[in-house]
């Protein structure tokens, strides 16, 4: 597998940071799972976290906090729960969301169907299923849009997108991707704000879909 569209490095910052929506974390872990280029650069981003923590000034702590502290670091270890399992093409963190063996699909139309994962205030995270040479009705962005190639390939203004590569999406991007016509596109796609679709019958149909 070539993957030839990686995270930003800002955006693998934030995610060392742990300063990301949970539902870009999933994508961006996803991501990580199947990039060893990004895997390493993300090591890099917690060494360097590391190096600047310990060279931070130290500061007091009160009589009840240090007592806490220590008998933190004298109980014993919690147990670490195993990593999630891929399940066929679904790595560890998709895998982990869904509550059966295959997603639970829901039609849009035109054969595109989709699976929310998870939807909170902060954004909404989401399977999606286009049909070989099917195209996602064109839109712009409110805010960021994260997708990620589980299976097949899209194409946009932007490029050509295979599995394992990410697209990042911002406001400045309007655009029509098509699923390639080797296979059905699987993707996963997280957002911080709804669509912006251009015609009409999509934005009708926009707060029935939920995205």
């Amino acid at each position: 597998m070539t993957i030839d569209h990686h995270i930003p490095d800002p955006l693998l910052a934030a995610y060392a940071a742990g300063s990301l929506p949970y539902v870009f974390e999933v994508v961006i872990a996803t991501h990580v799972s199947m990039c060893d280029s990004c895997r390493a650069q993300l090591t890099a981003h917690e060494t360097a976290g590391g190096v600047i923590l310990n060279d931070m000034p130290a500061a007091d702590l009160s009589a009840g906090m240090k007592s806490n502290l220590m008998a933190l670091l004298e109980a014993d270890p919690m147990p670490q729960p195993a990593p999630p399992r891929r399940r066929g093409i679904y790595p560890g963190p998709v895998a982990d969301l869904m509550t059966r063996e295959e997603p639970r699909w829901r039609r849009l139309g035109g054969g595109v169907r989709q699976d929310i994962l998870s939807e909170t205030d902060d954004g909404s995270l989401r399977l999606l299923y286009i049909p070989p040479g099917v195209a996602v009705p064109d839109h712009g962005h409110n805010g960021m849009e994260l997708t990620l190639v589980l299976q097949g390939s899209f194409s946009d203004e932007t490029g050509h997108f295979g599995v394992g590569d990410l697209e990042v999406a911002f406001d400045d991007l309007d655009h029509t991707p098509i699923a390639g016509e080797e296979a059905p596109c699987i993707c996963l796609a997280a957002t911080d704000a709804p669509l912006q679709f251009h015609s009409w019958l999509p934005r009708l149909l926009q707060p029935v879909f939920r995205i």
